[in-house]
């Protein structure tokens, strides 16, 4: 494993550590970002146990959890591949960035990275994704990071008893790798 892979604007990504409690509190703080967690962070000790929760993936190898973080180390949002399925060498990706980190292609990098990561370390052959239909600018980094978009579920999610189309992505192995962001 490359621990600290660089990407471009001096963005890196490395595994989570305890020094970034403060920033995966703050992110999740935000309402929007609410339901990107598996269970509400609204404490530092929240924080802490979504951080060593990933940790703990990391440990058994049922998901691998990045931040990616700028040059002084702040944690700018975080990319994963979980769901992972040997026999057919296939993973889920989902990402996340702060509030303050939107717009600076700071996901769209995440995700390339982490593709490449499965496709090279970890011998996958399709990661997949899905977002909301009604979030663009998640589909804008699904589309630049190189998954093509394959179908529309429809009514997949039920948030505040509101159902949504979730957009289907898929990126694979053999794909040609993006151009520039």
């Amino acid at each position: 494993m490359r621990e600290r892979m660089r990407l471009p604007m001096g963005l890196r990504l490395r595994p989570w550590e305890s020094s970034d409690v403060l920033a995966v509190r703050e992110a999740f703080a935000e309402p929007v970002m609410e339901r990107q967690a598996d269970v509400p962070i609204t404490t530092l000790a929240d924080a802490e146990s979504w951080v060593q929760t990933r940790q703990e993936q990391w440990r058994r190898q049922v998901a691998y959890s990045f931040a990616v973080v700028d040059g002084s180390d702040t944690a700018l949002g975080g990319v994963t591949v979980s769901n992972l399925h040997d026999e057919h060498a296939t993973g889920w990706v989902s990402y996340w960035t702060a509030f303050a980190a939107r717009g600076r292609s700071v996901a769209t990098h995440g995700c390339r990275a982490l593709a490449d990561w499965c496709f090279t370390d970890l011998g996958l052959f399709r990661l997949e994704l899905g977002h909301r239909t009604n979030n663009p600018a998640s589909c804008r980094v699904a589309q630049g990071a190189g998954f093509a978009a394959e179908g529309i579920q429809r009514q997949k999610l039920v948030y505040d008893g509101i159902r949504y189309d979730v957009e289907m992505h898929a990126r694979l192995a053999t794909d040609p790798r993006p151009g520039p962001v």
